[in-house]
This record gives C-alpha cells, sequence and structure tokens, in this order.
C-alpha cells in the first residue's frame, strides 16, 4: 500500500500556504504563495477571492510536486483560515460580487456606533460570545449587499444584490466556504468559523433570525454549519478538476482555533498565543462557553464528529507582527531578523513606548477609532529604542490578555504554548516569558495552524485514532523561564496603561 498523508490549506491574511503532514506530524511538503493586499481607502482592506483560490489550486499542486507525492496518497484535506473576513459570490457562475472584505477592514466602525447606540451590544455579545465590532462578518456582509456592484450579468442587472440573496442565487461565507465550495461544490463552514460572523448563536449553536434580522442577510445565503471535524465529511475534490483526483475534504477551524488544536490544547485550561499578522490567545473553556466581563470574546473552540462543542475564550489583538512589517516598511529595519539584535543593543527602551494601533485596539480595549502612537521619545532617542519599545508592545497587550483570561476563567496560566512567524525570535520569547511572568513553551513544529487543520481532517477519515494519539505528537522546541524580577516587569507594565490612554478614540474622521 503507498504511504498515505493529509494535507492542510492554510489560507492566512497575507498569503496561502499548502502543508503535507506524515503520522508523527512531520512536515512531508511545504508550499506558500502570497497574494495582493488592497487599501482602497484609509482603514479599508480587501482581499481578490479569485486570486485566493487560484494561489491555492497552484500552492496545492507545487507542493505535491516538490514533495514527489501524488494526489492520490492524500487520506484528507483541512482547511484554516483567516476568520471574519467575508466574501459574497454568485451560486450560479461561483464568480465573487465584490472584494473579500478583510477581517482588519474598518468600514463599518459608523455601523457599529449604531448598533452601540440603540443599546444592543450586549444581546449581541449574549448570543454570539463577541464584542460588537467592524472586525466580524456582519457588517461586512451587509456592506456588500448595499454597495457591491451588481453582477454584469444580463438576468441581474435590473435587480439587487438583496433580492437575489433572498432568492438563493448567491451565497455568502468566510475564507473556509469558498475554498470548501470551490473544492467541492458544496456551500459548507464549521463551527469556528461560524462563531466568528456575528450571526451565529453559540449556545444554541444555529444561525440566530434576529441577527440576520438587524443585518438584513437573507438565511438563504448562508453555509450550513459541521463540526471541525467531520466523519460525514463536507465533500470530496473533483476528480476532473485541477488535482485529477478524488480527496475527502473533512475538516475545516478558523487560523487560531486551529494552532489551539494543532498544539493539542484538547483540555480545558489549556492555552495558547499565535504571533502573526496580529496575535490571538486562546484558552481552552471545555464544555462550558465562560462570558467575559474582561473584553475578551467566547468562541467556539473545535468541535469532533459525535462530540460536544468545546468552548475557548479570546483575546484578538490585531497588531503584532505587522508592527515589526511596519518598522521595514519605514526603512527603521530592513528585515524582521534584525529586530532581536536591535532591541537587544539597549538595556531598555529608555522610557519610550509604542502602541501598534495601525487598526483600533482590540481586545480588552475594543476602541476602533485608536491609532498607532509612539510617547516618550526624547533627542536622544534612537533606533533601537523604537525596535525594541515595538517588540515590548507586542509582549504588553499579550500580558493585556492573559490578565484578562485568569479574571474571566479564575485560571492561572502556568504555562503558555507559542507559535507563528515571530517566536523564531528568543528575545521576543524571553522578554515575553519576563513580562507576563510565566513559562513559554515553543513546540517543534511551529506551523500549528496547518497541524491543527490536517490532525482534524486525518481524525475524520480515521488517519488518527484519538487525541490521545495527537498529544504525544507534540515536542517541546525550547522553553523559556521568566527571568526578570515581578517588580521590574510591573512598573514596565504600568506605563503601558498610559500610553494606550494617549491613543484612543483618535481617528475622529474616517
Amino acid at each position: 500500500m503507498t504511504t498515505s498523508y493529509v494535507g492542510a490549506i492554510d489560507q492566512g491574511t497575507t498569503g496561502t500556504r499548502f502543508m503535507v503532514f506524515d503520522h508523527s506530524g512531520e512536515v512531508i511538503a511545504n508550499a506558500y504563495e502570497q497574494h495582493e493586499q488592497i487599501y482602497p481607502e484609509p482603514g479599508w482592506v480587501e482581499h481578490d477571492p479569485v486570486e485566493i483560490w487560484e494561489n491555492t489550486q497552484s500552492v496545492v499542486t507545487s507542493g505535491l510536486a516538490d514533495a514527489g507525492l501524488d494526489p492520490e496518497q492524500l487520506a484528507a484535506i483541512g482547511i484554516t483560515n483567516q476568520r471574519e473576513t467575508t466574501i459574497v459570490w454568485d451560486k450560479e457562475s461561483g464568480r465573487p460580487v465584490h472584494n473579500a472584505l478583510v477581517w482588519q477592514d474598518r468600514r463599518t466602525t459608523d455601523r457599529v456606533e449604531e448598533i452601540q447606540e440603540a443599546g444592543k451590544v450586549e444581546e449581541i455579545r449574549e448570543k454570539t460570545g463577541l464584542e460588537c465590532d467592524a472586525y466580524f462578518s456582519a457588517t461586512k456582509t451587509e456592506w456588500i449587499l448595499d454597495n457591491a456592484e451588481p453582477l454584469k450579468l444580463q438576468s441581474s442587472r435590473s435587480r439587487d444584490l438583496r433580492d437575489r440573496a433572498r432568492d438563493g442565487e448567491l451565497l455568502m461565507g468566510t475564507i473556509d466556504s469558498w475554498l470548501i465550495y470551490n473544492l467541492t461544490g458544496n456551500h459548507i463552514t464549521d463551527v469556528s468559523n461560524a462563531s466568528r460572523t456575528m450571526l451565529y448563536n453559540i449556545e444554541g449553536m444555529h444561525w440566530d433570525e434576529e441577527l440576520l434580522a438587524e443585518f438584513d442577510v437573507p438565511a438563504e445565503m448562508l453555509p450550513e454549519v459541521r463540526p471541525s471535524s467531520d466523519e460525514n465529511l463536507y465533500g470530496h475534490t473533483d476528480p476532473d478538476g485541477f488535482l485529477g483526483a478524488e480527496v475527502p475534504v473533512a475538516g475545516a477551524l478558523g487560523d487560531q482555533q486551529a494552532a489551539l488544536f494543532g498544539q493539542t490544547c484538547f483540555d480545558a485550561g489549556d492555552a495558547k498565543n499565535t504571533y502573526g499578522t496580529g496575535s490571538f490567545y486562546l484558552m481552552n473553556t471545555g464544555n462550558e462557553a465562560v462570558s467575559s466581563d474582561h473584553g475578551l470574546l467566547t468562541t467556539v473552540g473545535f468541535q469532533l464528529s459525535g462530540e460536544p462543542v468545546q468552548y475557548a475564550l479570546e483575546g484578538s489583538i490585531f497588531v503584532t507582527g505587522a508592527a515589526i512589517e511596519w518598522l521595514e516598511d519605514v526603512d527603521i529595519i530592513n528585515n524582521a531578523a534584525q529586530t532581536a539584535e536591535l532591541a537587544s543593543s539597549v538595556d531598555s527602551t529608555d522610557g519610550v513606548y509604542m502602541v501598534p494601533a495601525f487598526t483600533g485596539l482590540g481586545a480588552p480595549h475594543w476602541d476602533g477609532r485608536a491609532r498607532g502612537t509612539i510617547v516618550g521619545m526624547t533627542r536622544g532617542t534612537g533606533k533601537e529604542h523604537i525596535v525594541r519599545a515595538t517588540l515590548e508592545s507586542i509582549a504588553y497587550q499579550t500580558r493585556d490578555i492573559a490578565e484578562a483570561m485568569e479574571a474571566d476563567s479564575g485560571v492561572e496560566t502556568t504555562t503558555l504554548r507559542v507559535d507563528g512567524g515571530a517566536v523564531k525570535n528568543n528575545f521576543l520569547c524571553q522578554l515575553q516569558a519576563d513580562i507576563i511572568q510565566t513559562e513559554i513553551a515553543r513546540p517543534v513544529v511551529d506551523e500549528t495552524t496547518a497541524l491543527g487543520s490536517a490532525y482534524a481532517a486525518g481524525l475524520a477519515v480515521g488517519y488518527w485514532d484519538d487525541l490521545d494519539e495527537l498529544r504525544s505528537n507534540w515536542q517541546v522546541d525550547r522553553e523559556f523561564d521568566a527571568e526578570m524580577a515581578s517588580e521590574q516587569a510591573d512598573e514596565m507594565y504600568g506605563r503601558w496603561d498610559d500610553a494606550v490612554e494617549r491613543s484612543l478614540d483618535w481617528a475622529q474622521e474616517e
């Protein structure tokens, strides 16, 4: 029998990756392609869904070819994706009616403020576990239906998008749905992605009629919601399609939930933080949806076939890795690897604080009008101080979340499992351990997002037997213990609040 593997499509904010894993969770193939970031106006962020689908086909084909694998050797494919990013497309032709509105997009801030003024925030939080914010898919879908150019098709010239949506001619979905639709022809999402739309009731586990009415999103547009690891499968790839094989598509998880799963955080109290464009700190809370009093989100963690849902608390930080990219954009550094060297060339930031609120602030502040701020500079401030302040801002934002998590859950984090691009930076990992005053564990396979979706798909088809088998795959690359005195960490963190205060409510006219 030919050796079989599990493939994972990891469709992220800046690019699309395809990875193939073997039984022990080792990487067998890896291909990546970036896609264009489209900024039509300040605070607006779009992607071209067609480009994303073309890149997906391209990385899958080249990843398999480079590793000398036959598509027939894939036991299953799992999908993980940037969450909340929203697409509306024509059911018949499969063509999007507008570019995707990306999770970072702030164009619906006014609409969100309307909802806040109408006093509906608490009701939305109770049903969805989410803060009312432009981040989620509900206001994005509403905006597309109100503002997208109607498709230039004979049938639709005279009919508006809302009528077409009501008649079931248009489909709405997050990136996972878009990919599953293109791979299998079926309109499906998983519970973790559904829970990020602000249209899904996470207690009753169904699309919420009142929320659909509030945002005027017709139920006919919505995907069917399935478990994250689904023994009934989402469908198969088309043997006559780009892959030339019939492969089961069997698992999907929003990227942060996928990282939680890939880090084998299967039990209540297990926590991980992923450092990507933004950072996302999740703690598994078991079968209970713990509501937050400290600005965190309550979200669906994952669901296995035939099992109850596992929930999580989540702190979403909008900008961490993107702050390092900004340092590159303005030529303070030449590449990300330089940050550790520059930051460690000084003992401190000399009182400089950087708040990277480029697209507003997420948890626990939730201020869509906050903007990036650097405070405390003197004539003696050098670029190394700004670089160090930028790395420190990543650690401070994470401590904001860690403190909120402990307050909400009553569980003290003893070890934080970390992953994502920035954790290759030892200086940052050490700084993180110091600022939170907790142990940081970095695993051997740091592409835990792709791994998590591979695990979900592989479990569904019996490639792996159970969670214990996955737990035994998880291995530590390195642990970082706090070396700084807690008084010093507290003192540094104390001024962070003052800096954040100065960034709030800055963008008045956007």
